[in-house]
């Protein structure tokens, strides 16, 4: 990987309200890393395991999802050789104890709760935007930084919440 390359998001979200919700954001606080969108863990496990994600690449994972909700593709997952150490936030309305500790229990990297609007909302992005900078991610990847806005973004996979999903809505 070459020290430019931005880490990719995928977005793994049902909701379009809330993906818009965290793409804006994502701009707004400058972060031009390439999103690419699923609108469940079915789509989001088809893509991953079909390479439609560039590497290397973050999930943020929504919990509450029609097909195979968040808990459900975590277990998939982790099972799964070639994906089992990829690095997951799940960003979800869910404040449940039992959903934080399954979570946790799939070894997530963080749980966000996203009804936390305004500037709450916005540190998260910034937890999230510093974490990429700086961590090793696995299978040999160099400590990735996120492209700013006006950087040239040299991952695949467009900026919008609907990016590579169109062929299959």
């Amino acid at each position: 990987m070459s020290h430019g390359e931005a880490i990719t998001l995928l977005l793994v979200e049902d909701d379009e309200v809330d993906a818009l919700g965290v793409v804006r954001a994502l701009r707004q606080q400058s972060i031009a890393n390439p999103v690419v969108r699923a609108h469940d863990g079915v789509e989001a496990l088809e893509m991953l395991r079909s390479n439609e994600v560039a590497r290397p690449f973050v999930v943020l994972l929504d919990l509450q999802m029609p097909r195979m909700n968040g808990l459900e593709f975590l277990e998939a997952l982790r099972t799964d050789p070639d994906l089992e150490d990829t690095v997951v936030f799940v960003l979800t309305t869910s404040r449940a104890r039992d959903d934080i500790s399954a979570t946790y229990h799939h070894q997530v990297a963080g749980y966000f709760v996203k009804d936390d609007v305004g500037q709450v909302f916005f540190d998260v992005i910034n937890v999230l935007d510093g974490y990429w900078k700086i961590v090793h991610l696995p299978n040999g990847v160099d400590p990735s930084h996120s492209a700013r806005a006006g950087a040239p973004d040299r991952g695949s996979g467009g900026t919008s919440p609907s990016s590579g999903d169109a062929s299959k809505e």
